[in-house]
């Protein structure tokens, strides 16, 4: 760092790489950044030209030496580091605020969390590079997730979305299913796309599932692969052994992030079979970079009955519980 004059000074980089990952996607960093402190930044090359008053020069360069130097250790740059960098400089007030709402960056749509818990779980997702979430039907934790991996993939943050789901059956046998691989899953995996086509175009869907930019696969074809710059999502987690649950988290490569859904009281496996989900989070809550969400009958957003179905059911079990004892 060298100051030129009182109302300017230079920052230097290693490369202009560095550059793009600090001002962060659509130079949203730049501009907290900017807002928060006052000043201009002009880029020439690998450097940065600060210009301001001395008191904005000064702040200006104890920000960004702070956030070059997280680029430089781990290569990328989160929301949140920037936002403690300005309250850890005083720049509280001026610091804007990140909104709940996941931008889909399609004809100004977003996607707004619309209960308390669901806003907890679109902040974990900010935050953590691993989310587990669990709870009812109807809380939407798959739409979210999709929704977020979609924003992440139109900000550039990855360059794919992979949805993942066991291919189990919901206490039924479907015997012999015609067609080829994709067809045999298909009925297994629909839902992903549901949510999917409700956030997307059916062309932009289609467009992204032909150019390999999501994938939609079973559980059991994740097997062996390292995914790295992906926002891969596992849907239906409670179906997933201890092995299989393990299997799929230790896919995680580098710059990647993992989202894993499902409802503990909707487990179709054996009942001598420990539930991988369950399970994970008993041995991962606590750990940094790892959340734990657990939504509720509260955080139902389907139609107003299904909240009141689940209350239902969960009385029952209940009362069956207690009579056993």
């Amino acid at each position: 760092m060298v100051p030129l004059r009182m109302s300017e000074a230079t920052i230097l980089f290693s490369s202009h790489d560095q550059i793009q990952t600090l001002f962060g996607a659509q130079d949203r960093h730049l501009r907290q950044v900017r807002d928060a402190v006052g000043i201009d930044v002009v880029v020439r090359g690998d450097e940065l030209r600060l210009h301001g008053s001395d008191d904005q020069i000064e702040r200006g360069l104890e920000v960004f030496s702070e956030m070059r130097s997280i680029v430089e250790k781990t290569g990328s740059l989160r929301d949140s580091e920037v936002a403690d960098i300005l309250h850890q400089n005083g720049m509280v007030g001026t610091e804007p605020q990140p909104s709940a709402s996941i931008d889909l960056f399609e004809k100004a749509r977003k996607v707004h969390p619309r209960s308390r818990g669901q806003e907890s779980y679109v902040q974990a997702m900010r935050e953590n590079s691993v989310v587990l979430c669990t709870g009812p039907a109807g809380c939407g934790k798959t739409y979210l997730a999709v929704a977020m991996a979609a924003n992440a993939l139109r900000q550039e943050q990855v360059r794919k979305i992979i949805l993942v789901r066991p291919a189990v059956e919901a206490g039924e046998k479907l015997g012999f299913l015609p067609g080829d691989m994709l067809a045999k899953v298909n009925p297994f995996l629909r839902p992903l796309l549901d949510a999917l086509g409700d956030l997307l175009t059916f062309d932009q869907v289609k467009r992204y599932i032909e150019n390999d930019v999501i994938e939609i696969v079973p559980l059991a074809f994740m097997r062996g692969r390292t995914l790295n710059n992906t926002f891969i999502i596992l849907d239906e987690g409670q179906n997933t052994t201890t092995t299989q649950m393990k299997m799929f988290l230790t896919r995680m490569g580098n710059d990647s992030q993992i989202v894993v859904t499902g409802d503990t009281s909707q487990i179709d496996l054996p009942n001598h079979v420990q539930c991988g989900l369950t399970d994970a989070v008993d041995r991962l809550q606590g750990i940094p970079g790892i959340a734990v969400v657990n939504m509720s009958g509260e955080d139902i957003v389907r139609h107003q009955l299904v909240g009141k179905i689940v209350q239902a059911y969960d009385q029952n079990s209940s009362t069956k519980k207690s009579k056993k004892k």
